[in-house]
């Protein structure tokens, strides 16, 4: 005996074939950007933090070392600060140029969800798992 919600026999084509792995390559690489904008804006915080650290410095004729690739060159304070704003700068517009393309994915994968969940209805799962 068979239940009231058996899986249908869908015909799957070459077409949907190719719409299934487009949906699965953007759903990972829409993973892979939200983790790469996670660890930028975790890098973001760094600067900011570094940057309160140095307003808090009472001596303007220190010297303060700043990292450029793996070599530290000491910098006065204020020139310290303006490397450390346009990081920032680059950086806030690296998050939104990311945050664009995983838009950009999203709107793809909500027309693939449409077209596939119009075709096979509860025989597909397009959801991401939450583990």
């Amino acid at each position: 005996m068979l239940s009231s919600q058996a899986v249908e026999d869908v015909n799957v084509t070459f077409e949907d074939q190719q719409k299934i792995n487009k949906f699965a390559r953007n759903t990972n690489r829409m993973t892979e950007l939200k983790d790469e904008i996670e660890a930028k804006k975790k890098s973001l915080q760094n600067l900011e933090d570094a940057s309160d650290d140095l307003m808090m410095c009472e001596d303007d004729d220190l010297r303060i070392p700043y990292q450029i690739g793996d070599v530290f060159i000491s910098h006065s304070q204020e020139e310290t600060q303006e490397m450390l704003e346009a990081a920032k700068e680059a950086l806030k517009e690296e998050i939104k140029a990311l945050e664009n393309r995983v838009k950009s994915i999203q709107e793809v994968l909500g027309d693939l969800k449409v077209q596939l969940y119009a075709k096979f209805g509860n025989n597909i799962n397009l959801e991401a798992d939450e583990s």
